[in-house]
């Protein structure tokens, strides 16, 4: 067996000692990596603490307390008069110590050793965004966001002795006086007919959305889409192993004669709808599309999953009712959330359906996020009651307005000859169609050599549509007018 002289001790551990790590701990894990990979196998001899400590040049004491570590976690043995060896059951396989690679032990693998199943499909471009603006596809500003509101009853809850309860495993279906509450105002505000009971709360839309596919397609199932229509949701469907069909949209929404059409020639699932401000266009789907395909849904016994997501921000008029106020089948599923009207860091989404859906939905949601953030909901309940998230929103819908408007007099004013659009009658984003001969993706690079970020995914270049889908809630007026003039600089430079 190797003596502890053969060994390269002083190679195998490298101190750091700005790091947080205690020096006896940074020895006593490099010696357990070093066990772990076979460089210091069964029944070798460790050096001595003196011998070591002066070859580390650190104090013996701090030698002895890595070495009862190790023996505390029984990588060692203690033999009396002899000294300290590694422990003879450690089943690891002998490598030459003197051919060790330091580098290979101070790094993590940079790839598994075995394979697994990968997904082009849940590709996205990688974000980029530095400390600039930013054109989003569509978020508030979080700079609006009640937060003293929202803290003061946090707070509160969290203080609560009745609330105890929900900082270990409470029920993993939330929290009842949220779904109450919740229940209430969509009732009063979209017009439903709901108790907690249809109400299953959610970690934001897309979670709502893959729970829902998770539990009804199966592969092979047709998914009728919008043409254009929200990529992340398209996504989903395709990873349930979904085929999608799209449907052209007009100035009214999804086209029901085109849905009409396939219903006669196919068997269609799910028909996937954004029908306050479609995604990415914003149209709004008119009333009596609504109820045509409501009536077609029950004919031909698709579902009809509405995503309406926008709901709470419009400027021309009241907003029309979703599908599912109408409903009186079972065949709508309703997704909204609540990352839009307080801030995207809020994670709180809700799905209403029928309560034998729920029921299951909420045992499939159990296995991916058992209770969700209770506490959290106990706090916007609160404000939901006490009507502070109705009235942020009265407020934050008079400056998203007017950030609407500016918006448009500026692209107007700088852009006219190479933009056309329609100011949206609500939603945080705006359309826009360019000139076709522009390039899209080196506009979005221009913008960035000015620190303004423009996301790939809000653009839309095909040879039949050059268009970008322009948030503007998120940024002051300040803001916009800096945005707006970066990008004319970047399309001239086109």
């Amino acid at each position: 067996m190797s003596s502890p002289v053969k060994i390269p001790f002083k190679s195998l551990i490298h101190l750091d000692r700005t790091s947080g790590t205690a020096v006896y701990l940074q020895i006593a894990y490099q010696l357990i990596n070093a066990i772990q990979r076979g460089v210091l196998v069964p029944g070798i001899q460790l050096p001595g603490s003196r011998l070591l400590s002066e070859s580390l040049e650190v104090h013996r004491k701090t030698v002895i307390a890595a070495y009862d570590e190790l023996d505390a976690q029984g990588w060692t043995e203690i033999r009396p008069n002899k000294g300290t060896f590694i422990g003879t059951k450690s089943p690891v396989k002998e490598a030459d110590p003197l051919k060790y690679n330091k580098e290979f032990l101070a790094s993590y693998p940079q790839s598994t050793g075995y394979a697994f199943k990968k997904s082009m499909l849940l590709d996205l471009p990688q974000r980029i965004k530095g400390n600039g603006l930013e054109f989003t596809d569509g978020l508030p500003d979080v700079r609006l966001a009640p937060l003293d509101q929202l803290s003061r009853v946090y707070g509160t809850n969290l203080k609560r002795r009745s609330n105890q309860k929900y900082l270990g495993y409470s029920s993993s279906e939330g929290s009842d006086y949220f779904k109450e509450m919740l229940a209430a105002y969509l009732n009063n505000t979209r017009g439903l007919h709901i108790s907690k009971n249809n109400v299953m709360t959610t970690r934001g839309i897309d979670m709502g959305i893959y729970l829902a596919a998770d539990l009804l397609l199966e592969a092979g199932d047709l998914v009728v889409v919008g043409d254009l229509s929200y990529y992340v949701a398209n996504m989903i469907f395709q990873k349930a192993g979904a085929r999608m069909i799209s449907v052209p949209v007009d100035e009214d929404g999804i086209s029901v004669d085109a849905v009409r059409q396939l219903c006669k020639k196919h068997k269609i699932r799910m028909l996937y709808l954004t029908p306050h401000h479609h995604y990415p266009t914003t149209v709004t789907l008119s009333a009596k599309k609504r109820l045509e395909l409501l009536s077609l849904s029950v004919t031909y016994g698709f579902i009809i999953l509405e995503d309406d997501y926008d709901y709470d921000f419009h400027y021309s008029s009241s907003p029309v009712l979703p599908l599912a106020s109408a409903d009186g089948n079972g065949m709508v599923v309703y997704i909204g959330s609540f990352c839009k009207s307080l801030a995207p860091g809020f994670r709180s989404g809700y799905l209403v359906a029928p309560e034998n859906l729920i029921t299951e939905l909420s045992k499939l949601r159990g296995i991916v996020d058992r209770q969700g953030d209770v506490l959290m909901e106990q706090a916007l309940a609160e404000l939901l009651e006490e009507g502070e998230v109705q009235r942020h929103l009265k407020k934050a819908l008079k400056i998203y307005h007017e950030r609407r408007d500016i918006f448009c007099e500026l692209l107007k004013s700088q852009l006219e000859q190479e933009v056309s659009f329609s100011a949206p009658p609500g939603g945080l984003a705006m359309w826009t169609r360019w000139k076709p001969g522009l390039n899209l993706m080196r506009i979005s690079k221009n913008c960035a050599a000015r620190d303004l970020y423009l996301p790939q995914t809000l653009l839309y270049q095909t040879e039949s549509v050059t268009a970008m889908r322009l948030g503007f809630g998120n940024l002051s007026v300040k803001e916009l007018e800096s945005s707006v003039e970066i990008l004319t600089w970047a399309v001239k430079k086109n």
